[in-house]
Parts: C-alpha cells; sequence; structure tokens
C-alpha cells in the first residue's frame, strides 16, 4: 500500500516533467537555410558572373542585369507586404523559383528569354531576400530568448554561418557549375531546384523572435496600410537616413566586381577563362570572412571595428587600381588580379554579415520593412551600375566608388555615435 502511495504521488512529477518545454534548437534551421540558399546560387551565381564578359552581344548580359535589378528594386518597396501574407518561409520558397528560370534562360539566352526572365526574377529575389532577413532575424531573437544568450552575440553567430556559406557559391560555383553551363546541361537547373525542396524542411517561426499580427484575419486594407508604414517610415528614422549610404555602397561594390572588375580587370590579364578562378578566390575570403566577422560580432562596437576594416580593404583596392595598377606580364601579372579579388572578397563578407546583424539589432519591431529598405536601396545602386557602366571609364567609376565608401562611412560612425549608448545599456 505504501508502495501505491509512493507511486500515485510520483506520478503528477512525472507528468510535470513531461509538460516542461523543451528550449527550440534553431541552429537546424539555420543549417538548413545557409544550405539552401548555397544551392540556389550555385548555378545562379556563376550565371551572373558571365553576363558582361559572355552575353556581350548588344550589352545583352549587362542590360538583363540592369533590368534585373531595376525589377528588384521596384518590387523590393512592396515585398514586405507579401512576405508577410506569405509568410518568411513561403516567401523564399516561391522567390527561389526566379532563379532556376534565370539559370535555364542562359542555356539559351536571346532578348526573348533573358529580358522577361530578368523581370520577374526582380520580383521573386525581393521576396526571397526580405523573407531571409526577416526570417533568420526572428529565429537569432528566438534563439536567444530559449537560451538566454545574448541577442547581438547570436544574430552575429547566425549571419556569419548563412553568409559564409551564401558566399562559397562564388568559389564552388565557378569551379564547378561554371563548367556545367558551358554545356548546355540542365544540371545547373536541377541544383537550384534542390535548394527549393530543402526549404520545405524550413520550420516555421515560433513568434518569440518578432511581434506578430494581433488578428490572424486582418484584411487586406490593413496590409496595405502596414505596407505603407514601412515604406515611409523608416525613411523619417535617423538611423536608417544614416545607414542608406552604407548599404548604397554595398551594393555599388557588388555590381563593380561583377561587371567592371571581371571585365576590365580580370578578362585582360587572365582571359575570360580565368573569370571563373578569381571569382572563386574572391568567394573563397568572402565566405571565410563572413564567418569569421560573424563569430566576433556581440554590439554596435564589434559592427563599427569590423565594418572599418572591410571599408579599408576595399579602399586599398580601389586606390591601388586608380593610382598605381597597369597591366603586366608573368606571374605578377596573372598574381594582381587575385590579390584584388581577396580583398574585395574580405569587404563583402564584412558588408554583408554586418549590416544584416546591424538591421536585425536596429530594427526588430519591424523586420520585413527595414530589410525591404535594406534591399531597395541596395539594387538601386546596383541597377544604375550595370546601366551606365558601358557608357563611363574605369577611373571615373573608381572615382564614384571612392566617394561613395567614403559617405558610407562618415554616415556610419554618426550612427554608432548616436546609438551606442542603447547598444552599451543592452551588453550583459
Amino acid at each position: 500500500m505504501d508502495h501505491a502511495d509512493s507511486r500515485d504521488e510520483e506520478t503528477p512529477l512525472v507528468v510535470d516533467s513531461l509538460e516542461i518545454e523543451t528550449p527550440r534548437n534553431n541552429t537546424r534551421d539555420i543549417h538548413i537555410l545557409s544550405t539552401a540558399f548555397l544551392l540556389i546560387f550555385l548555378s545562379y551565381g556563376a550565371a551572373q558572373n558571365l553576363q558582361s564578359t559572355i552575353n556581350t552581344k548588344d550589352n545583352l548580359g549587362t542590360i538583363s542585369l540592369g533590368i534585373l535589378y531595376t525589377s528588384f528594386t521596384f518590387f523590393s518597396l512592396f515585398a514586405s507586404l507579401f512576405v508577410r501574407i506569405l509568410g518568411s518561409k513561403n516567401a523564399m520558397i516561391l522567390g527561389s523559383s526566379g532563379y532556376w528560370l534565370f539559370v535555364a534562360a542562359n542555356l539559351a539566352p536571346s532578348w526573348y528569354t533573358m529580358v522577361p526572365t530578368s523581370a520577374y526574377l526582380g520580383f521573386t529575389a525581393s521576396i526571397i531576400w526580405v523573407g531571409e532577413g526577416t526570417y533568420l532575424t526572428s529565429t537569432a531573437l528566438g534563439h536567444a530568448i530559449d537560451h538566454k544568450l545574448h541577442e547581438g552575440t547570436v544574430i552575429g553567430n547566425f549571419n556569419g554561418e548563412f553568409w559564409a556559406f551564401f558566399a562559397l557559391h562564388q568559389f564552388v560555383g565557378n569551379l564547378m557549375t561554371l563548367a556545367v553551363l558551358r554545356e548546355g546541361s540542365v544540371c545547373a537547373v536541377l541544383v537550384v531546384k534542390f535548394g527549393t525542396v530543402l526549404m520545405f524542411f524550413l520550420r516555421k517561426e515560433d513568434g518569440k523572435g518578432k511581434q506578430e499580427l494581433a488578428d490572424s484575419s486582418i484584411n487586406f486594407y490593413s496590409y496595405v496600410i502596414s505596407l505603407s508604414k514601412s515604406i515611409i517610415a523608416p525613411l523619417f528614422d535617423i538611423r536608417m537616413i544614416l545607414i542608406i549610404p552604407l548599404i548604397a555602397y554595398s551594393g555599388l561594390q557588388q555590381a563593380f566586381v561583377w561587371a567592371e572588375f571581371t571585365k576590365e580587370i580580370v578578362t585582360p590579364a587572365l582571359g575570360v577563362s580565368g573569370v571563373g578562378g578569381s571569382m572563386a578566390v574572391y568567394g573563397a575570403f568572402d565566405a571565410i570572412c563572413s564567418l569569421a566577422a560573424g563569430r566576433f560580432t556581440s554590439g554596435l562596437s564589434s559592427i563599427t571595428f569590423i565594418v572599418s576594416g572591410g571599408a579599408f580593404a576595399q579602399a586599398f583596392v580601389l586606390l591601388w587600381l586608380l593610382l598605381k595598377y597597369s597591366l603586366t606580364s608573368g606571374v605578377l601579372g596573372a598574381l594582381y588580379p587575385l590579390i584584388m579579388a581577396a580583398l574585395l572578397g574580405i569587404g563583402d563578407g564584412v558588408l554583408n554579415t554586418q549590416l544584416s546583424a546591424l538591421i536585425g539589432l536596429l530594427f526588430k519591431h519591424d523586420t520585413e520593412g527595414a530589410f525591404a529598405q535594406f534591399k531597395v536601396w541596395q539594387c538601386v545602386s546596383i541597377a544604375i551600375v550595370f546601366f551606365i557602366y558601358p557608357y563611363i571609364s574605369l577611373q571615373t567609376m573608381l572615382i564614384v566608388m571612392l566617394a561613395g565608401i567614403c559617405l558610407a562611412m562618415v554616415g556610419f560612425l554618426i550612427l554608432t555615435i548616436l546609438v551606442e549608448k542603447t547598444f552599451s545599456s543592452c551588453s550583459p
């Protein structure tokens, strides 16, 4: 009897223990998200890098990219609406469709295939990237809450892993996928589709890392009101105003690498066949730097230090090209573009991880709207470069970029001064 009484007394304790919720481990979702984006961008990255060197007839390649990023810019204004309606996971799944269509179009490039797929990719790219930023930030914040970790550190680590995997598409893609594309194989398209399939295994956000809509049956009119606030409100936020120059420069430097650097620096020194190798170096250093920068990110002070280092690396390359560089033969002639690619990759890795982490920390109340603004200003600068670069000299482009990096760093340093106290109060 005593034994039975003892068992009856212990049973509720067992039941109670079963009801204790185990903290959700969100690192699984970040692994899946990172791998999915790597696969999606393997083929697309190689195709994009080739636009200014292969699809040169009537500037088809660069005009297609200009159309893509013009469309990307326009739809980024409305991307937060689609992401809120679809949810970030579904938005990313739909968003991946534009990438395999673009890769497929490059197997038979013409005005009839490239222009419509570029315009459609602009739409899908806007929702996949706003969805990614929203999902990653929400997941990171939820993980920090569940495991009682410093949110700045978690956001930095998650962004570091994601952008390191993403940057690998430049390394792996230019060594492997480039050959697949040149052979006209459909394997490149299948790789992108496999990345899409992986996204179905992502768990939906649990809501801990973001403010949920109060009413799940909210109507379309309310969505439109929310959308207008997401577009307009950030432009009255001094923090967003100060970060916009750095966002724009991040797009400017990417477009410079994809268009000017590959055509004006790499191709004369290494030939068209050397573009893949140089971009592989770019991607390798981008990935390493992304991972390292993410690990060292903990708050605004660390972000400021890391961004300054990346800006210095890219400024060094720009000044080298403007004042000192000339095409030479021999080993040095082949080595110089690879060194430049490595330094540019370091800068890109810094900007990707730190801008994403910074926006996630500063705009937790409206991640969709903030990341939509991020893509709007980034894509505006990219689109401008692809449209004007056939008509301006390399020297002019370098001067514009140097002016851009100076303006970006001034705005960013003012931002750090204004909000340093806020970040300091959040530190443990």
